[in-house]
């Protein structure tokens, strides 16, 4: 790998974390307050809005800055999301503003990587990204575990300033102040970033027409991208596969907090523990996919996202912490295997389509809409009075629907167009050793 790779994946690791942790003590933040249940869960879908209302924008915006650079402000809006939260903003609109810094800084972290490797190594480098995230999932959430409960935030509470009141009275606030500092340090990684030598796509801006009408003269050339993604071939099956996946991971990583609640009697810090287990085990299905999968026989993966929905459901049958922890560890390793082969097809595709950010862009666009509808159908089931168990229920068996669905579909496009996906096979099977 070349050198500018592990700086992207230091920068990605403590922008991460930063993320996982501040999920923690906004839900936190919200408990205390004594927020109804369906907020709490909110919290998912509300970090998804920007990712979908702004996708055409910063697929654009990232192919027309270094992407180093791009990661840089990113993270900057993270800050002031954070900011935002400590002093009295409400945790649901301060953790939006917080997602309209990830869905700027997505597209430039994986589009970099297309810039930085060649397709050879996308799928290594996948699995690394991705397995590298799933640690700052698991340590980012466990750490705020561990900065809202007694015993750290005790000692964080215990610091004082002379002279200055800094408002700063609860667990929450007291991690949210941390997290600022870890922001901080992803922004000087993000500076250290290389430039690929890729030219620049500039933004399409007329200087007579208002910033509204330059950004609406964005969306034409989005939704071709977005229409040209969905009727490839190849890129039509990872994508709707690599959305499915990123919608239903992204919901559990909460769904798993009011399971533990009920089926294990566990508070929140603990609760965030068992979070960090699925995303274990995320990370181990992610590096033994990266060893074992190519390109080019990346379909096979889909029935186990059709177990991964199955398993869901049966979350409800475990009441003991001994029998949860492989459970979960099962669960994430067959999720992690399932989106890195699919994830670094896409990319593939997606690159040599419409360029690296906007393919990035249109991924995201379709992954966070999945997260918003599955967060505002889970949401949905606790507010109509759906218990822990039900809504579980229903979400697990709505995943594994979905994904029966993809492999039909898939099983269709073979038939009715043998020669041509062919084809595009045999080419990225050629290009993995370029």
């Amino acid at each position: 790998m070349k050198r500018g790779f592990y700086t992207i994946m230091a920068a990605q690791f403590f922008s991460s974390l930063a993320d996982q942790a501040l999920f923690v003590a906004a839900v936190e933040l919200l408990r205390l307050a004594g927020a109804a249940e369906w907020q709490r869960a909110a919290l998912v879908p509300i970090f998804a809005i920007f990712y979908v209302a702004l996708a055409p924008l910063v697929g654009a915006f990232a192919d027309a800055l270094p992407k180093g650079k791009v990661m840089f402000i990113s993270n900057a809006i993270k800050a002031v999301g954070c900011v935002a939260m400590l002093f009295g903003g409400h945790p649901l609109l301060a953790y939006a503003i917080v997602g309209l810094g990830a869905a700027a800084y997505s597209p430039a972290k994986y589009g970099i990587l297309t810039e930085l490797l060649p397709a050879s190594q996308l799928v290594k480098a996948n699995g690394w990204i991705e397995g590298l995230t799933i640690a700052s999932i698991i340590l980012g959430i466990v750490l705020g575990g561990q900065l809202v409960g007694h015993a750290l935030s005790s000692h964080l509470l215990a610091f004082d300033f002379p002279v200055i009141d800094t408002g700063i009275d609860t667990p929450p606030e007291a991690a949210i102040t941390v997290l600022i500092a870890v922001y901080a340090l992803a922004a000087w990684f993000n500076t250290r970033i290389p430039h690929t030598g890729v030219e620049m796509r500039p933004l399409r801006a007329n200087p007579q027409h208002g910033l509204l009408r330059n950004l609406l003269g964005l969306l034409p050339d989005f939704w071709r991208c977005n229409e040209r993604l969905w009727k490839d071939k190849l890129g039509q099956i990872s994508l709707a596969t690599t959305t499915l996946f990123w919608g239903a991971s992204g919901n559990l990583k909460y769904i798993v907090l009011p399971w533990a609640a009920v089926a294990l009697g566990y508070g929140t810090t603990q609760a965030s523990a068992l979070t960090g287990v699925l995303a274990v085990g995320t990370a181990v299905g992610a590096v033994v996919a990266s060893a074992r999968m190519r390109l080019d026989i990346a379909t096979r993966v889909i029935p186990l996202g059709v177990a991964m929905g199955l398993l869901v459901v049966c979350m409800n049958f475990v009441g003991n912490v001994w029998v949860a922890i492989p459970f979960l560890m099962l669960l994430g390793g067959l999720g992690g295997f399932v989106v890195v082969p699919m994830n670094a097809r896409l990319q593939h595709r997606g690159h040599n389509l419409m360029g690296a950010g906007r393919s990035i862009a249109v991924q995201n666009f379709n992954e966070q809409a999945c997260i918003l509808l599955l967060g505002a159908f889970y949401s949905a089931c606790t507010w109509f009075g759906l218990s822990a168990y039900g809504a579980i229920s229903a979400f697990g068996l709505v995943v594994a629907g979905v994904m029966v669905l993809i492999q039909l579909w898939y099983w269709r496009t073979l038939r009715r167009y043998p020669r041509e996906v062919i084809q595009l096979l045999r080419i990225a099977r050629t290009d993995k050793h370029h």
